[in-house]
Order: structure tokens, then C-alpha cells, then sequence
């Protein structure tokens, strides 16, 4: 296969220094030191009556970690546990509100700081077998040295928290309920979507993760082969990434029967929703589903400081449901709960299918024809910035669909509709492309146009070929994220595809060119799926 040039890896580089820019700004990469970070756990722990231990993880290696437990607890009565392990870079302090408020409800709350990050021993090994055999050795210290019940225990996490608590219910048949917010069932559908690297997402973590840790020799060779677009070794890849993968461990989470909800965000530029709403599928046991407007943990965020927060109130009837045995009614709702980005109350689903029930077509007749290597202007936007704002004041990345430079942006737009268009769920691509070369990325994006043709995006996906035959027209399937977002009525959608997204690494070389058609015995469209009216 090959490599891409050294000035797109000059690029790639430039991009990320400026996302771990932004990520720093956003305090996903704290800047503190190990003493300002225990000064603010003591600090911390007076305020909250937090015990802080270190416990003993696998092989031995300490991972800190903090026990809030009942007013009152004594070895005469169990309480339900709940393990909590960090985010990625978040220090062991991070849950401490939510353990508080679970105190209260009657449970014991162990959070502890994951392998590798801060203050705990060992390399970050990226939800490996170490981290789910820490996971393990967290609950036979609580079950040892707290009141904790061995019949009622779950986990809980944000983002690498997520992550590693339904890694956990697949390999600890003593979890039996998960609450996963803005987490993983994917690795690689996460961050290699359509064969195309997320060069943002990536060097967010990898930059975050060097800045708070000590990321494993193994872990290293793997970014570095991953943001050089090294394909010699993507199959190596994406077994490692399968490995920390709870999809594919879904049979056996199944067989260990866990309760599991999901939350997540529509926006969530690290671990996008269709992953997400995949694994829900396939799960057969208790299960939930919510989706929100927001990027990646910013969903759950305000829960963190103690505020009144959604995703964090079902968390503790989740939990009070399956290990208390609470009748809250939980388990009588429709499980699938999604809260449109334009706006309105949550929408209730029997499940994921029957969230974009009806479909219209929008078909690209046209063949349209484009240059590869420079931005359009339709894009994805910036990790974290473009959702937060959509997420707060409802102002997603923008373009003005008929200013769009037609040699490097292909258009195409449906008719104006009379009435409100309610997308929910995952758009659907399918189309014939033909390259100048044998690789090559594109990238879709599906946007909500008003009267004076300026384009709110609804959507976006990138898709990356390698080794086909140029001058050879193939077929594309590309399934867009996954949203809610309601088109009001007298707007139209439109669908731009284009070459480059800051979001992403392309592989189009210099000078190369894509053209778009439909031939009449395949003919080309984007299906996007509506709700049921």
C-alpha cells in the first residue's frame, strides 16, 4: 500500500499541535502537577470525607484511588457497589460529586485513577487485558475492605471510563450492571471510520495521554504508524483496536448478563453515535440507549461539578433499578431516549430502528466532477469547539452552499420542502465514484439550507480508497453519523462532497480528481431517514 507525503504529514503535525491546543483549553489535558494534584485530592477529600487508598491492580501495579461509602456503613449491612474508573487524563478526583450523591443513595463508590495516568503506576495500555484485569482486582479490594454486597455490583465511567466498565462486564461475571456515558464500542469505528483516520480525535488522545501519563511502547508505535498513515501495518492496527473493542465481546456481556446503558452525544467528535447505537443492538440483555445534543463527555459535564444533569440522574435509577431492585419505572420506559439538536423534550423509541422509521431519497442525478487536495469550505468543523456551540447556542458549522467553489465541491440539493423534516438516525451515501488514482478520501457532509442558501450542517462522514484501478468507476456505501435534527419547513437538504475536512487525514494525491455519477442501472442517492410522523 504505501505512505502518505511528507508535506501531508507537516500538515497532520500542524493540525495536531493546534487540537492539543484547543484540548488543553478545554481542560482535557490538565496542566497540573503531581503535588497540585494531590493537594487538590486532600483538599478535596476534606470537603467530601473521601478515604484515599491505593489499591493493587494487576501485576501488583498501585493504582490511587478513593472509597466514599455510606453515612453510618459497618460490616453489619452490604451495600451495592459501584466502581467508577477515570476518564482519560482526568485525575482520581473526577467523580467525586456523583460518588458523593451515590453515598447518600446508599452505595459504596470506588473510583480510581486507570493505569498509567497521573498518580497510578504502569503504562496506559488503552482498555488492554491490564486495565480490565485491574478492573477486576478494584472489586475484590472493595469486596475485602468495604461494606460492598458481591451480589450487587456495577461500573461506571465517562469516555476511557465507558470503555473499560463494558470491557469489564465482559470479562467479570460479578458486574451486573454498566452505565457507559460517551464511551466506546468500537475503537476503530470510532477513530478510522471509513477506512479514513481522524487525525483530531487521534492526536487529542495521543497529546492528552503524554501530557497526564505514560503511554506503553506499544501504544506509541501505534499512534505513530496511525497519524503517518502507515498502511503496512494497518491490519496490526486494527487488531489491536479490536482487542479493546467491547463489540466485538458482545456475546459474552450477553452471556454475563449485565444491564447496560449507553449515553451519548450526537456531535461527539472522538466516539461518534453509530457506533454506539450498533453495539445497542446487539446487546439482548437490560438495556438503554440515550443520545443528546453536544460533543464527546460534554453531555455528562455539569453532572461532574454537582449540577443537575440528565445523564447522571438516570445513572443513579439505572443502577437503583438493577442492583436495589427500586421499581422507578426505568425498566417501563422506552428504551431508546433521544433529544433532538434543534430543540424540544426527549423523543422515546422501542429501539434503534424504529428511530428513522420512514426514509426519503434525495437522488444525485448529475455527474459532477471535483479537484482533490484543497478544503471547499464544507466541513466538520473543529473537535470541540463546532458541537459545543451547536450544543449551547444551537450554531453548528456553517457554508454558504451557493458560494461552495464547484471545481472542488460537489452539490446537490433536494427540492424545498413544505414541511418541517424531522432527521433521525443515520444517512446513507450510495454512489459511483471514478479517481484519477488508485486512492483517494472524500468526505460528505449534509447540510440544512435556508432561503439565502447558508448551509447549517447536519451531518458528515469521510470515506478512504486504496489500490483500485484508476479510470474505474466503483460503488460507494457511506453511512453518515448519526444525528437527530429537525429541516424547517421552506429549506431544503443539501449534499456536498468534497476532499479534504480538517477533522481528517486524506489520501488524495497531488493533482488527482473524483468524479460522481449515477448510472442508470445503480443509480446514485443519499437516503436520509425520518421519524415517523
Amino acid at each position: 500500500m504505501g505512505h502518505v507525503r511528507s508535506a501531508k504529514r507537516a500538515a497532520a503535525a500542524g493540525t495536531a499541535a493546534a487540537v492539543l491546543a484547543t484540548g488543553a483549553a478545554f481542560g482535557l489535558a490538565p496542566a497540573a502537577s503531581a503535588g497540585t494534584a494531590d493537594a487538590v485530592a486532600a483538599s478535596a477529600a476534606t470537603a467530601a470525607g473521601v478515604r484515599f487508598v491505593d489499591i493493587a491492580g494487576d501485576g501488583g501495579t498501585v493504582l490511587k484511588a478513593n472509597v466514599v461509602t455510606p453515612a453510618g456503613a459497618d460490616a453489619n449491612r452490604r451495600h451495592p457497589l459501584v466502581v467508577l474508573p477515570t476518564s482519560w487524563s482526568m485525575p482520581q478526583i473526577e467523580y467525586l460529586a456523583q460518588a458523593r450523591k451515590l453515598a447518600d443513595a446508599g452505595y459504596v463508590v470506588v473510583s480510581y485513577n486507570s493505569r498509567g495516568f497521573w498518580q497510578s503506576g504502569g503504562n496506559i495500555e488503552v482498555a488492554g487485558p491490564p486495565d480490565v484485569a485491574d478492573a477486576s482486582k478494584v472489586i475484590d479490594w472493595a469486596l475485602a475492605n468495604t461494606p460492598a454486597d458481591p451480589e450487587r455490583v456495577g461500573m461506571a465511567g465517562v469516555s476511557y471510563g465507558a470503555g473499560i466498565s463494558l470491557l469489564a462486564a465482559a470479562n467479570d461475571e460479578r458486574v451486573k450492571a454498566v452505565v457507559a456515558m460517551s464511551g466506546w464500542a468500537d475503537l476503530i469505528d470510532s477513530i478510522y471510520s471509513g477506512r479514513t483516520q481522524h487525525l483530531q480525535a487521534a492526536a487529542m488522545l495521543g497529546g492528552t495521554g503524554l501530557l497526564t501519563g505514560r503511554p506503553s511502547p506499544e501504544l506509541q508505535q501505534v499512534l505513530k504508524d496511525f497519524l503517518a498513515s502507515n498502511l503496512d501495518q494497518e491490519d496490526e492496527m486494527i487488531a489491536w483496536g479490536a482487542k479493546r473493542s467491547p463489540a466485538f465481546q458482545v456475546d459474552r456481556i450477553n452471556a454475563n448478563g449485565a444491564a447496560v446503558m449507553l449515553g451519548n452525544a450526537w456531535g461527539d467528535t472522538i466516539f461518534p453515535p453509530n457506533q454506539y447505537a450498533s453495539f445497542y443492538e446487539k446487546l439482548t440483555g437490560p438495556k438503554r440507549l440515550e443520545l443528546r445534543p453536544g460533543d464527546h463527555a460534554t453531555a455528562e459535564a455539569t453532572g461532574l461539578l454537582g449540577l443537575p444533569n440528565d445523564t447522571w440522574t438516570n445513572a443513579q435509577r439505572w443502577f437503583d433499578h438493577h442492583l436495589k431492585g427500586v421499581d422507578n419505572g426505568i425498566d417501563r420506559e422506552r428504551p431508546v431516549q433521544l433529544k433532538s439538536r434543534t430543540g424540544g423534550g426527549y423523543e422515546g423509541y422501542p429501539d434503534w430502528k424504529s428511530v428513522g422509521a420512514d426514509e426519503r431519497r434525495i437522488p444525485l442525478t448529475d455527474t459532477q466532477g471535483v479537484r482533490a487536495n484543497v478544503d471547499s469550505g464544507a466541513n466538520g468543523g473543529v473537535l470541540m469547539l463546532s458541537n459545543l456551540l451547536d450544543q449551547f447556542l444551537r450554531l453548528p458549522p456553517t457554508a454558504s452552499i451557493p458560494l461552495l467553489p464547484r471545481s472542488y465541491a460537489a452539490v446537490w440539493q433536494s427540492e424545498r420542502y413544505g414541511s418541517v423534516q424531522r432527521v433521525r438516525g443515520t444517512a446513507k451515501l450510495h454512489t459511483t465514484v471514478t479517481s484519477t488514482a488508485s486512492s483517494g478520501t472524500l468526505v460528505a457532509c449534509l447540510y440544512d439550507v435556508g432561503p439565502l442558501g447558508l448551509g447549517k450542517l447536519v451531518s458528515n462522514a469521510p470515506f478512504t480508497f486504496h489500490d483500485r484501478t484508476p479510470g474505474r468507476p466503483f460503488a460507494v456505501d457511506l453511512e453518515l453519523f448519526s444525528t437527530s435534527y429537525d429541516v424547517p419547513a421552506g429549506h431544503r437538504l443539501a449534499l456536498v462532497v468534497d476532499t479534504v475536512d480538517p477533522l481528517y487525514i486524506e489520501h488524495n494525491p497531488s493533482g488527482a480528481r473524483l468524479t460522481f455519477s449515477s448510472p442508470p442501472s445503480d443509480p446514485s442517492y443519499v437516503s436520509v431517514p425520518l421519524r415517523e410522523e
